[in-house]
């Protein structure tokens, strides 16, 4: 019975999951509807609230779902003597996808086509969908090995998009540096943490 409602439980998140994945693909195909229907462009202004709305909005959904605040099977691990307080996350987490949205911003702004760009929207999808699972594989599951697999992958990914943006935004491409500077700290916090209790 606990292994029927496991399955079920990650099937309601992998709908979610491929939900969130798939907005930024839904937003940027109405931009382009609203393009071809109208001689008047979309203010680049409401481009960069989109954007940074959609990778807000993912951190906030996987925490909620992760149930990451006052868990208490965290509290029970050994962690490293440098692990950071728990307050710290949530205003370094708020800020990086700030930062993340108005690199995106930055892209869906720039003049070339949208069919140039594609590669640059999939990848920032990408990793945006491995960041919105690592809570929930991590908090929700109970597994720091899942979730390091998860975060290695991450790391690859960002290291990709930013190699990407760079070709069409060198700003772009640095605002997303605090982000692999953080996910690679997170990276080896999630080691020692697999490390120390498995």
């Amino acid at each position: 019975m606990q292994g029927e409602n496991l399955v079920t439980l990650f099937k309601n998140y992998v709908i979610l999951s491929s939900t969130e994945i798939l907005l930024l693909h839904r937003c940027l195909m109405h931009a382009k509807l609203l393009k071809m229907e109208s001689p008047h462009k979309i203010v680049p202004t409401w481009k960069y609230i989109i954007a940074i709305l959609l990778c807000e909005g993912a951190g906030i959904i996987s925490g909620l779902l992760a149930s990451a605040n006052n868990n208490v099977w965290f509290d029970s691990l050994n962690t490293p003597s440098w692990n950071p307080p728990a307050y710290l996350f949530a205003p370094v987490w708020t800020t990086l996808y700030l930062l993340m949205g108005i690199s995106l911003g930055i892209i869906w702004n720039h003049k070339t086509t949208e069919l140039n760009k594609r590669s640059a929207y999939s990848l920032f999808g990408l990793q945006l969908f491995l960041n919105f699972w690592w809570s929930i594989l991590f908090f929700k599951f109970h597994s720091p090995a899942l979730a390091l697999l998860d975060i290695l992958l991450m790391d690859v990914v960002i290291i990709i998009t930013i190699v990407t943006f760079s070709k069409f935004s060198k700003v772009a491409a640095w605002l997303l540096v605090p982000y692999i500077a953080w996910v690679s700290f997170a990276t080896l916090l999630n080691f020692s943490i697999w490390n120390l209790n498995r």
